[in-house]
């Protein structure tokens, strides 16, 4: 232990002459890299898969202009969130405590526990199908196979932040190599590539559905949390000086890490389009494209799709159980051991697959929901960097406070919309 806490001291001590203008080049900005990479792994989890592939293979290109608009959200509401740990020493759920009455705590504790309950359903699953797909090897006993993998990678956690970013990070490019490989073998339409991306329509309601589990998988609520508590004492800055240029090198870690989960999940809403749409195939399930995959490319294709699964789904659990000890611990001042964490949280999949239920259904379903939670973190997230008794001289200027609300509006009412027409 004592080697790892070197290690980060090292990293502590670098990134503090880096503050005091003695380095120069790119050496300023590497040691600021990484938290960004942990939560960008949330949004490329089995649920973008899921929604992704089904939107591309019912709609072709029409819903890409969705991921375009849910990523640049995705790089504001991160930036907000690294801020506010970066302003405070503290995470979105710490603040909430404070700011909050405790009735009001108490309340977003246990919506955030849905949610995360939500979250690490369509991850375990999707690491459980990714080696069911992989290795023939049945759902229930590739489950226990994922359990052991996710805690594996909580074990860099452990070993330190620099570790930890490292692991997910190198997970984080391998999805990245399969997709390019798979953009190769799909040769997608350019011109209708760009028409989808850049020119936002709908076509029905289901379209409007399915643009709102995007969303929810594109936007995770645990993110927000997450990303906050990832930077609120990894290099703390004395003075605002300090902490304006700490948040400078965070900004730039987030712009990297969120055009590369944009990229990933424009690419599976593109080959989705380019190899079911054009042949006319509607595609929900996850275990029917691994099988098309290997039917109108080729094996290689259905493996780097596997892959995929598996590692995103892999990752992303273990993230999910880290947002939720921050939400926890946050909230109501209570931690449990995240291994502890990690057995309770894979119970609610493990019965699913134990039950036989459509495994793909239980993802988009669990990217709706995932929807819904967005609200419940982003309102006070922009109530509190908006504050400038809480943010000091990193206060939200008044143009990004309205992009956020209107952000925050436009959100709550798509999911208000479509738990009408749910019901309806």
């Amino acid at each position: 232990m004592r080697k790892y806490q070197s290690i980060e001291n090292i990293h502590s001590k670098s990134a503090k002459s880096i503050l005091g203008e003695d380095v120069k080049g790119l050496k300023r900005i590497l040691p600021f890299l990484g938290p960004a990479f942990i939560a960008a792994i949330a949004y490329i989890d089995p649920g973008n898969f899921a929604t992704n592939i089904a939107a591309g293979s019912k709609y072709g290109y029409l819903l890409l202009w969705v991921i375009l608009f849910s990523n640049i959200m995705a790089l504001i509401i991160q930036s907000l969130s690294a801020k506010l740990g970066i302003a405070t020493g503290k995470n979105l759920a710490e603040v909430a405590r404070e700011e909050f009455p405790k009735p009001v705590s108490i309340g977003l504790w246990i919506q955030g526990e849905l949610v995360i309950m939500a979250t690490d359903l369509a991850e375990f699953i999707g690491a459980a199908l990714g080696i069911y797909l992989l290795f023939g090897i049945p759902l229930l006993e590739a489950s226990l196979i994922a359990a052991v993998g996710s805690f594996a990678i909580l074990e860099l956690q452990r070993r330190g932040y620099r570790s930890l970013e490292a692991g997910i990070t190198a997970m984080l490019f391998i999805v990245v190599l399969s997709f390019i490989v798979q953009m190769f073998f799909a040769k997608p339409d350019v011109s209708s590539l760009f028409h989808g991306l850049f020119t936002p329509q709908f076509d029905g309601i289901d379209s409007v559905i399915l643009a709102a589990g995007i969303l929810g998988a594109t936007v995770m609520p645990h993110a927000i949390y997450l990303h906050s508590a990832l930077t609120q004492k990894r290099i703390v800055g004395e003075t605002d000086r300090e902490k304006k240029q700490i948040f400078r090198f965070e900004f730039i870690d987030i712009l990297i890490a969120m055009l590369i989960a944009g990229f990933i999940n424009g690419a599976m809403l593109i080959v989705s389009s380019a190899l079911f749409h054009k042949n006319g195939l509607f595609v929900e399930d996850l275990d029917i494209a691994f099988h098309y995959f290997g039917e109108l490319v080729s094996p290689i294709s259905a493996t780097l799709f596997g892959l995929g699964l598996l590692i995103a789904g892999l990752s992303s659990s273990s993230v999910g159980t880290m947002s939720g000890d921050v939400i926890m611990q946050g909230f109501i001042h209570f931690r449990i051991p995240l291994y502890v964490r990690r057995v309770i949280t894979m119970v609610p999949p493990i019965a699913i697959i134990a039950l036989g239920i459509n495994p793909t259904t239980a993802l988009v379903a669990s990217q709706v929901i995932l929807s819904f939670g967005i609200g419940f973190a982003l309102i006070p997230l922009i109530m509190f960097t908006s504050t400038k008794r809480i943010m000091g001289s990193l206060v939200n200027t008044k143009w990004i406070t309205v992009i956020s609300w209107i952000m925050a509006i436009l959100i709550v009412s798509l999911n208000i919309f479509i738990l009408i027409q749910t019901f309806q």
